[in-house]
């Protein structure tokens, strides 16, 4: 699972991965708490606490731009396949947050009014990781044969790096 969600990625070795946990989230809102939830429990056992801030802002708006921008209009709540997925990875060093959606669209930083409530979830994503991104997630392999050579949407990620330890 760890090579597809590399791409794109400044170079990490393999070798230093340390750790590693997905979290499939449901066609709703309600979903962003979970994701939160998740990443504090998983940043808790990997002795990460003092990045939760700035890790749990940069997944709740990278969950909410998925559950906003990239699902159909009419995902019914008990989508077959769960759309959007949460991918924690730890090197020694650096941690990434990818977020796996159904979408080929990429994502667009817009300028948001002042007054605006919402627009600024990829400004926040830039400024609080130390670098983000997106690609579009691989073609399925040879086990799902009828749709291997289609793309199955896209993962933005965003990179944290971590004090030498």
């Amino acid at each position: 699972m760890l090579e597809p969600l590399r791409q794109g990625l400044p170079p990490i070795d393999p070798s230093a991965v340390s750790g590693s946990a997905t979290c499939t989230l449901p066609a709703r809102y309600e979903a962003v708490g979970g994701a939160r939830r998740f990443t504090r429990k998983t940043l808790n056992g990997w002795g990460l606490n003092e990045r939760f801030d700035d890790v749990v802002l940069v997944v709740s708006e990278l969950v909410t731009n998925a559950l906003r921008h990239a699902l159909p209009g009419d995902a019914a709540p008990d989508f077959q396949e769960a759309p959007v997925r949460l991918h924690l990875m730890r090197w020694s060093s650096r941690l990434v947050c990818a977020v796996r959606d159904p979408s080929q669209e990429s994502p667009v930083a817009s300028e948001a009014a002042d007054s605006a409530e919402s627009g600024r979830g990829l400004f926040l994503v830039e400024s609080f990781s130390d670098s983000w991104g997106w690609h579009p997630s691989p073609a399925l392999g040879a086990e799902h044969l009828n749709t291997a050579a289609a793309p199955r949407g896209k993962v933005v990620w965003a990179l944290f790096r971590l004090a030498d330890n």
